[in-house]
């Protein structure tokens, strides 16, 4: 009986292969795979990587990159940050400043450049939405910070997936959300610790979002250890 325990342990184990100047890697929080995920188009993700920076996106193991930041959205940048990553990424398209038919435009092009998904910010028009569902075909996922959000009429124009991100009160949105919604598709932050990431999955979150450590950050510690040595 020993044995077959010894066995089925060492059927388990996952064989981890890492190159010789690969072994510096930005690791998302090992609860987070403890979340169920969401399948599009046949693949997997657990896990998003909140960033832009192109040198932690090829050196993390995240599944996919959600690229939103706070400016007016560029395909220049889009099509750089799709190039460059070798996980999918869902691209931010506006919502904010930029809607109408430019966030539309805008997302025709990120498909065009092989985007998985586009990242529509809050708060959005409906209208918006519908623009956008009628020219692309990756899904639209649709940023959630407050609890009066028109959820209803988001996923009628063509929302597939919403992002919660609402502070320490993520856990709370999510279980409203998946409350009201049982089996719709939900990404949500997981926040600081791995305590704040297990509660947003019991909460019904699907995926996790992992904002990691600033490149001046990671550099500090490298830092610091070259100057002990």
């Amino acid at each position: 009986m020993e044995n077959r325990n010894d066995e089925k342990k060492q059927k388990q184990e996952m064989p981890r292969i890492t190159g010789a100047y690969r072994t510096r890697t930005v690791h998302v929080p090992d609860e987070i795979y403890q979340a169920s995920g969401i399948v599009i188009n046949g693949r997997r993700i657990k896990s998003v990587i909140f960033t832009t920076d192109i040198a932690i996106i090829r050196n993390c193991n995240a599944d996919a990159v959600l690229a939103v930041y706070p400016f007016t959205p560029q395909q220049v940048i889009s099509h750089t940050l799709i190039q460059a990553a070798s996980i999918p990424v869902f691209c931010g398209i506006g919502g904010g400043l930029t809607g109408g038919m430019r966030s539309a435009l805008i997302a025709k092009d990120a498909e065009a450049q092989g985007a998985f998904g586009v990242v529509v910010n809050a708060p959005f028009a409906i209208e918006t939405i519908r623009a956008i569902k009628n020219v692309i075909d990756i899904p639209i996922v649709s940023t959630v910070v407050k609890q009066n959000a028109d959820l209803e009429a988001a996923i009628d124009a063509g929302v597939s997936i919403f992002n919660i991100s609402a502070a320490e009160k993520t856990a709370e949105l999510v279980r409203m959300v998946r409350s009201a919604y049982p089996t719709f598709p939900i990404i949500a932050t997981g926040g600081p610790s791995a305590e704040t990431i297990l509660r947003t999955i019991d909460a019904g979150a699907n995926v996790i979002s992992y904002t990691p450590p600033t490149t001046a950050e990671l550099f500090r510690e490298i830092m610091t250890k070259y100057r002990n040595e």
